[in-house]
């Protein structure tokens, strides 16, 4: 219980530090601004107005989220061992990995915070608008949320031992990688190379599934979403950021601050 009441704490202290930063902010009015004239690239069609709408909705939403948990989220820990606080910290009775998972649930809990602001801001635009919003809806914007934690947790893992220009990269690729890891997949499948289709199957059980939680196409154009395309996306996301966060706890425990 102690332990978890430390990496509470640390995940608040995280929250107020990460709602300095004006990175955030900038993004989310960013984002905002792009929901908002989805009105008039929707305007454009008469007849996929609203579809337009909430594409450009939902896109924009993950986009600017995604740009918030990399940018915002590699910093954190190096800024701690810029400014020599982590020495503080470690000091008290916190170990590493309550330290790397606390700043893990904060950048969370961040990033979650600001995707409630923009699916607000998302639902306000698209009922003004005339256009349906449904739970096809929630099950998309929720998965957009179980998206971002991975990525939040590839962006610690990468933090806990390189700087936050390479993580930056690392996190990014990964993201894209893991979009088009299917595509991947699938090129190894239709080949006649065995060994090509043993290293597309390797990459895509290492690199994250993210396109199972793209939801899009499903909620704007109103399709039956079955309940196991979103439990078994929040199922996986779970197993694969304990993964992530086990694998960066191991080597933040062994990094040399000197």
């Amino acid at each position: 219980m102690k332990a978890i009441e430390r990496i509470w704490t640390i995940g608040l202290n995280t929250v107020r530090e990460a709602i300095r930063n004006k990175l955030l902010y900038t993004l989310l009015f960013f984002a905002i601004v792009m929901i908002g004239t989805g009105v008039i690239v929707g305007s454009i069609s008469y007849v996929e107005g609203s579809r337009i709408l909430q594409d450009v909705g939902l896109a924009s939403i993950r986009l600017f989220s995604t740009g918030i948990a990399i940018f915002v989220g590699v910093g954190l820990i190096h800024g701690e061992v810029y400014r020599r606080t982590i020495y503080t910290i470690l000091s008290k009775p916190v170990s590493r990995a309550e330290f790397l998972i606390g700043k893990f649930v904060g950048l969370v809990m961040t990033i979650w915070l600001q995707l409630l602001i923009m699916s607000a801001a998302f639902v306000v635009v698209s009922l003004l608008s005339g256009a349906p919003v449904d739970l096809g809806h929630a099950s998309a914007l929720g998965l957009i949320g179980v998206e971002l934690a991975i990525v939040v947790a590839v962006a610690t893992l990468f933090s806990a031992f390189t700087t936050p220009m390479l993580a930056s990269f690392f996190t990014l690729g990964i993201y894209m990688m893991g979009h088009l890891s299917r595509d991947l997949l699938q090129i190894g499948a239709n080949s006649e190379s065995a060994s090509l289709e043993r290293i597309t199957r390797v990459i895509y059980e290492v690199l994250p599934d993210l396109e199972m939680y793209n939801l899009s196409i499903q909620a704007v154009h109103q399709l039956p979403i079955a309940a196991s395309e979103v439990w078994l996306p929040v199922l996986y996301g779970l197993g694969y950021v304990a993964a992530i966060l086990f694998a960066a706890s191991h080597i933040f425990e062994r990094r040399d601050f000197k």
